[in-house]
């Protein structure tokens, strides 16, 4: 497993079902870790921070080589889309559990997935068909498709090498500011132009593929609370989701994974907007953080899956089998301060109490008397509710977060309980910008 926290002991859960055996990795900072404790077999893998452990290749290749493990599964984050770190997993003879290292690197160079998606009839937001190499080019394409507009990263996500422009003035210094942030995260600085849209709704699609031709899909996710471009709060299905609109959808997430001959786990995110019409934003090739609001509403075992599929299974479902059943939402527990523009707050958990009872999921990396360490993402929990209907999932919800007791670092928890009161999300009535225009910073 080379991840750590919450999605290295979800894989562990679902590969011991299937009577597999794992091995952790860990670096200097996690050896009292959670998922470490919970691994069969656990290897060191370098210092604290990730550049020289999570994401230093030579260093996971062999804590898989010395443990004689058959099969590396990357979670999400670190190198879980690093499609050169899937085809040196092939090199080694180690099965990447995850898609083709091909389908990783097209879907990843956002500028040539949106070419790839208009080919398979995908409906793509208006802008450029590739990376803008002057400043002239992206002038003539802003007028054209007309402000404001979005200079977004060709790689990477996460939220980062992308700029809204209202006016023609702020497009060049967009443009320069995009491009320095993209090539600091990704190493590369190209940038696109699209067209921005106004409060648009931010609708996924989960997809399943197999190495027999098998492609399908599992319905949407509804990922529109969130803060900096970084989601906070899902939930499936979507009340912007009519049966109509989600066959459509779904229909463009299957040609958009078949196009690219994707197989295992992965989600096709697009943009809602007001009127309907949905828009191609781009394809995460992994296992998404919210992978369990699906589950819980379709009953499938989406990491199972996955660890069948990289074994040569073909899927243990079909299209005609998915049913969706009531309504799921997830909460993110962040180590993060809301009332201070969500600064990380690392540091030792003093009190750990879980909450419990009909209906309610908790996928956690930590416990008490461990350190959430300042080197990792902030995330130490989901607390995943399953209703009948929407109200019910949120009345869950609410009592869930009220259940949950976490002391010694500050997190997320006091926002989701406000969401769960706030009457335009009781309503239905969110969108990408609905925390923004709440909290300051957000």
């Amino acid at each position: 497993m080379a991840n750590r926290g919450e999605i290295a002991i979800r894989v562990m859960r679902a590969a011991r079902e299937l009577g597999i055996k794992t091995v952790a990795v860990y670096s200097e900072a996690d050896k009292d870790a959670l998922h470490v404790e919970y691994a069969d077999e656990a290897f060191p893998i370098g210092p604290a921070p990730a550049a020289l452990s999570y994401l230093h290749i030579p260093n996971i290749i062999n804590a898989a080589v010395q443990t004689g493990a058959e099969a590396i599964h990357p979670g999400y984050g670190f190198l879980a889309e690093n499609h050169h770190f899937a085809e040196v997993c092939a090199t080694w003879h180690l099965v990447f559990i995850g898609p083709p290292a091909s389908a990783i690197e097209q879907m990843g160079i956002k500028a040539q997935a949106r070419q790839l998606m208009q080919k398979a009839g995908v409906p793509v937001v208006p802008g450029t068909e590739g990376p803008v190499r002057t400043l002239e080019e992206a002038l003539a394409i802003a007028e054209q498709i007309g402000y404001p507009v979005m200079v977004k990263a060709s790689y990477g996500g996460g939220g980062r090498g992308i700029r809204v422009v209202e006016r023609r003035e702020e497009l060049a210094e967009a443009l320069e500011r995009a491009s320095r942030e993209a090539k600091s995260a990704f190493g590369h600085g190209d940038v696109y132009v699209e067209k921005y849209l106004h409060n648009p709704r931010h609708i996924e699609i989960q997809v399943l593929a197999d190495g027999h031709g098998h492609v399908v899909s599992l319905g949407e996710r509804e990922s529109s609370i969130q803060r900096r471009r970084q989601k906070l709060l899902e939930e499936a299905p979507s009340v912007a989701v009519d049966p109509e609109l989600r066959q459509q959808m779904s229909a463009a997430a299957v040609r958009a994974a078949q196009a690219v001959g994707y197989t295992s786990a992965g989600t096709l995110e697009f943009l809602l907007d007001e009127h309907g019409r949905f828009y191609f934003m781009e394809m995460n090739t992994r296992i998404q953080v919210e992978h369990p609001v699906t589950e819980m509403i379709t009953g499938i075992d989406i990491v199972k899956e996955q660890l069948k599929v990289a074994a040569g299974y073909p899927l243990s479902v079909d299209q005609e089998a998915v049913e969706i059943r009531g309504w799921s939402l997830e909460c993110r527990v962040n180590a993060e301060d809301p009332e201070q523009g969500f600064r990380p707050s690392p540091g030792l958990v003093q009190r750990w109490r879980e909450p419990a009872g009909p209906g309610v999921r908790v996928d956690a990396g930590i416990r008490e008397g461990l350190t959430v360490q300042s080197f990792y993402d902030s995330l130490m929990a989901k607390v995943v509710t399953w209703g009948r209907d929407r109200e019910e999932a949120v009345a869950r919800m609410r009592r869930a977060l009220s259940e949950f007791e976490v002391e010694g670092v500050k997190t997320t928890l006091p926002l989701h309980q406000r969401l769960m009161e706030d009457e335009d999300f009781r309503a239905g009535r969110i969108h990408v910008n609905f925390l923004a225009e709440r909290i300051p910073g957000a």
